[in-house]
C-alpha cells in the first residue's frame, strides 16, 4: 500500500508592504506564517524606503498590479486567510475590495497600518475613508493599536466606545491592542470586541523595549491560526486563536533582537533556539 502523504500547509494570502530591513511588512508575514505552519503567498500593495528607525518613503504598487499579483495565486491555490498590511492608497483599497467581495467565504485579517513606528504617515485621509468605508464591512478581525483605533473611529470618546463603532461599520471582531498606552505601566491590555460587546480582554507583561514589526506579526499571526480552523469559525474558535496568536508574538518580541540602530526586531522564529542547540 503506498503511504498517504501528509496534507499540505494551510495557504495565507498576505497583502502588504516590503520592508527592505526585514522587519515588517511581507518579511514579517512571511516569517510568522512559516512558523505557525502555514504556506505565505506575498502579494506587494507597496514598495518602502525605511530601515528600523523610520520609513523615508512609500512607493505604492498600481491597483491593477496588486489585483494580478492576487489573482494568479487565487487560481491556482486554496487560499484559507487574507492578511492585510500597508494597503498604499485609496485605489488599493478599491482593488481589494473587489477582490475579497469576489472570495466572500475566506477569512480577512486586517492590521490597519496608519503611520509607522517611528512615526511617518503612511494612510492619506482617503485612504482612512476607503478604509473605513468599503474594508471594514468586509474584514473578519481588525487589529488596531489603540492610537489606530481613534483614528478610524474619531467620532468615539473612549476606546471601547472606539470598538462598537467600528463594528457598526461592519468588521466581525475587533482587537485593540494596548502596547501604545501609558497605563497600566507594567502590562499590555489588548480587548476583543464582538457581537456589540466586549468579548475577552488579556494582559502580558510589558516588555522594555520598541520592537519593529510588531503589528504585523500579531495580525499575520491571527491569520495563520484562523486558516487552520476546519469547519465554521466559531466564537470559541477565534478566541482561542486570538489567544494563541498574542502570546506567540509576546513571544517573538520576549526573544527579539537588535539588527540596526532603531527598534528591536520579533525573533518569530525563537523556538528553533532548542533545535540549533540540540544540533551542536
Amino acid at each position: 500500500m503506498t503511504p498517504s502523504l501528509p496534507l499540505p500547509p494551510p495557504v495565507v494570502a498576505t497583502l502588504a508592504g516590503n520592508d527592505p530591513s526585514g522587519g515588517a511588512g511581507v518579511a514579517a508575514d512571511i516569517e510568522t506564517l512559516v512558523s505557525l505552519g502555514c504556506h505565505p503567498a506575498p502579494v506587494i500593495t507597496a514598495l518602502t524606503v525605511q530601515d528600523t528607525h523610520n520609513v523615508q518613503a512609500l512607493l505604492p504598487v498600481d491597483p491593477d498590479q496588486v489585483l494580478a499579483q492576487a489573482r494568479a495565486v487565487l487560481k491556482d491555490m486554496p487560499v484559507a486567510a487574507f492578511k492585510i498590511g500597508v494597503i498604499g492608497g485609496a485605489d488599493n483599497a478599491v482593488a481589494l475590495r473587489a477582490l475579497l467581495i469576489a472570495y466572500p467565504g475566506v477569512p480577512v485579517v486586517l492590521d490597519p497600518v496608519l503611520a509607522a513606528g517611528g512615526g511617518a504617515e503612511l494612510a492619506s485621509a482617503a485612504l482612512i475613508e476607503a478604509i473605513q468605508t468599503l474594508l471594514l464591512p468586509l474584514t473578519t478581525v481588525l487589529t488596531p493599536n489603540s492610537v489606530e483605533a481613534r483614528r478610524l473611529a474619531p467620532e468615539a470618546d473612549t476606546l471601547e466606545a472606539c470598538a462598537m463603532a467600528l463594528l457598526a461599520r461592519g468588521c466581525r471582531y475587533v482587537l485593540i491592542t494596548g502596547g501604545h498606552e501609558s497605563e497600566p505601566s507594567t502590562e499590555v491590555v489588548n480587548t476583543l470586541y464582538g457581537n456589540n460587546r466586549r468579548l475577552e480582554t488579556w494582559r502580558w507583561p510589558r516588555l522594555p523595549e520598541n520592537y519593529h514589526g510588531s503589528g504585523c506579526t500579531l495580525a499575520s499571526a491571527i491569520a495563520a491560526l484562523l486558516a487552520q480552523i476546519h469547519g465554521p469559525h466559531s466564537e470559541e474558535s477565534v478566541l482561542s486563536a486570538l489567544y494563541r496568536a498574542q502570546y506567540y508574538t509576546w513571544r517573538s518580541l520576549q526573544a527579539g533582537y537588535r539588527a540596526g540602530g532603531g527598534q528591536r526586531l520579533p525573533n518569530r522564529l525563537f523556538w528553533a533556539a532548542a533545535y540549533q542547540g540540540s544540533a551542536q
